[in-house]
């Protein structure tokens, strides 16, 4: 097995590397410099992450904000893999410490501020680390096209080109349009990169665009369709936050707050009980989201006017990063748009000015489009498609009454006309779901391109579509047998995309996950680990890796290696938590 497949499965506990991270991380091994667009939840931070494990020297990360370090660096020591970071947080004595450790090597990974790059005393020592990689993270910051410009990152090429020796340089990014990419590559000195551009496409993000609401009702009734489940709030200034925390707090909601004119160990206080899952809302500026790395979040809402599509784009990129549904809200009026109009035009320097009133023009013209909105954002970013609807936008889900179903359909269609209409729904559901049965061993069905591209839903719930596939006879049961499906004409009306499918399911966490009594008592064990181990519950075990628990009933810890994040780490530390809770359940069930 090949050196990166085996740090995947071993050491963080993934089986496959999802589209873009294997081709990523070859050419860093290989030596070339890298520019890496994929979207947020897309894996960008594995991409540097095997490399600088492997690498026998040392990884340099530089990144923006402290809060998103800390939460990398949580992750990466959980993983028994040795990392750092440096903040305006530590003292002199700290600094010099962590960077002694850094030089002899203790340390892979060390993540630092890009202000951090003018300290004399960090200038003076680094070098003396054997740095292999530096990666600049939010690299489109560089940029002044860039939706979040910043000076600081002017000092990352002079800094390189003061190293005794370069290293393999990496910059990565979640938002980069054809000129900001372009002028990020030449700003940041990096030598004839391979460029990796990622879908901008996010699907489990359903976009939905509300003009002249009653905002308070419509935030009040969304968290309440929410109860138990994570959201953000964003607001444009930190009035706008404190008027809306005062106004949910009012409302008995479980919510906090965040912005920059919070005393330091309020924010980190606020940052500590939302990510430890202690409230369940954050209502903040767009400086929190920046830094927020939780996988968990089922909605965001945009109280007012976003100022570009590249913010908008990131913010609610921090919802669904454990790849199931969130719903976003972008709720406005005429009068936000004034606002932003007059926040831009007091407050930016006359040289970004022009760019920005540019970038909110487009913002706005987002939000007056009346075709699918996923298309208009994947158009700004420059990346080809062929969507006419994406079933899961506003515009495309006028019909609040019913679900669109269209994708899920094509792929159990699609599965059933792979496997030559020759297997039973059971075998079909594995197969969708990425279960190893013995009929998939037996025949290698798992080589199929749709062998686990429905692998985040449950038995049930994909019985349930095919129940409804059956009813408005896109499909057809096998003369003489029960289980058997064929397709028909109308099946292949769907598969090419020439008919929808809106279906009345109930799309919700509940219907998808198997058992929600175990699904409670799981996410109560993860809390209790986290306590005792002082990190945030996701870096436990996320959300989703709960529902693979859920649904494929490890019954030892050989099995826990099936289940995605579970490296061998995780499973010495947290495997017998979990195998004795889930034996209990089954033999005492919701009794105890």
């Amino acid at each position: 097995m090949r050196r990166e497949f085996e740090v995947l499965n071993n050491i963080f506990g993934y089986r496959n590397f999802r589209k873009g991270q294997q081709e990523v991380i070859d050419k860093i091994l290989n030596g070339k410099d890298v520019f890496c667009i994929l979207p947020t939840g897309g894996g960008k931070s594995l991409c540097y992450e095997i490399p600088a494990y492997i690498f026998k020297g040392t990884t340099l990360v530089i990144s923006p904000l402290i809060s998103l370090m800390k939460d990398q660096v949580d992750n990466l020591n959980s993983l028994g893999i040795n990392a750092a970071y440096i903040s305006g947080g530590n003292d002199f004595e700290e600094v010099k410490n962590i960077i002694r450790k850094f030089i002899k090597g203790e340390f892979k990974l060390l993540y630092v501020s890009p202000e951090r790059l003018e300290n004399k005393y960090f200038l003076d020592n680094i070098d003396k680390a054997n740095i292999t990689q530096i990666v600049v993270d939010e690299a489109h910051c560089v940029s002044m096209w860039g939706h979040d410009f910043r000076k600081s990152y002017s000092k990352i090429k002079p800094f390189i080109c003061n190293l005794k020796k370069r290293p393999i340089i990496t910059a990565f990014t979640a938002t980069a349009t054809e000129i900001v990419m372009k002028d990020s590559i030449e700003l940041l000195g990096l030598h004839n990169p391979f460029i990796y551009k990622g879908s901008f496409s996010r699907d489990n993000l359903e976009i939905n665009v509300l003009k002249e609401v009653d905002k308070l009702e419509c935030i009040s009734e969304i968290i309440s369709e929410h109860e138990e489940e994570s959201g953000i709030i964003y607001c444009s200034t930190k009035n706008e936050v404190e008027e809306l925390y005062k106004h949910m707090i009012y409302r008995g909601k479980s919510v906090g707050k965040y912005h920059g004119s919070l005393k330091d160990n309020e924010k980190n206080y606020y940052q500590e009980e939302f990510l430890n899952d202690n409230f369940k809302v954050m209502i903040a500026t767009n400086a929190f989201g920046m830094g927020i790395d939780k996988p968990d979040v089922k909605f965001i809402i945009h109280s007012t006017f976003p100022k570009s599509i590249e913010n908008y784009y990131q913010e609610i990129g921090r919802g669904g990063r454990d790849g199931s549904l969130a719903k976003c809200y972008l709720l406005y009026s005429e009068q936000d748009i004034r606002v932003m109009d007059y926040l831009i035009s007091s407050t930016t320097e006359l040289s970004r000015r022009t760019i920005e009133l540019k970038k909110l023009e487009k913002i706005i013209e987002f939000c007056n489009y009346d075709k699918c909105l996923r298309k208009y954002i994947l158009d700004y970013f420059g990346e080809e498609n062929s969507i006419k609807y994406c079933n899961n936008c506003t515009n495309c889900l006028k019909n609040s009454d019913l679900i669109d179903m269209t994708l899920e359909a094509q792929k159990i269609l699609s599965c059933i006309y792979r496997t030559k209409e020759a297997f039973g729904e059971s075998v079909l559901i594995d197969i969708l779901r990425g279960i190893h049965g013995p009929k998939i061993e037996k025949y290698k069905l798992y080589k199929l391109s749709t062998f686990g591209i429905m692998k985040e839903y449950t038995s049930k719930y994909i019985k349930d579509i095919i129940k409804e596939l059956l009813s408005i006879k896109a499909l057809e049961r096998k003369e003489g047998t029960y289980s058997m499906l064929k397709l028909n004409r109308k099946s292949i009306g769907i598969l090419k995309g020439e008919e929808k499918v809106l279906l009345e399911v109930n799309n919700n966490e509940e219907s998808m996950c198997m058992d929600l009594e175990l699904f409670k008592k799981l996410r109560i064990l993860r809390k209790d680990i986290s306590r005792r181990e002082g990190v945030k519950p996701y870096i436990v075990f996320t959300d989703s890796m709960i529902m693979e628990i859920i649904n494929k009933n490890p019954k030892s810890k050989e099995d826990l290696k099936n289940i995605r994040g579970f490296g061998e780490q995780k499973i010495t530390k947290y495997g017998p938590f979990i195998l004795t809770t889930l034996r209990d359940y089954e033999k005492y069930g919701k009794r105890n």
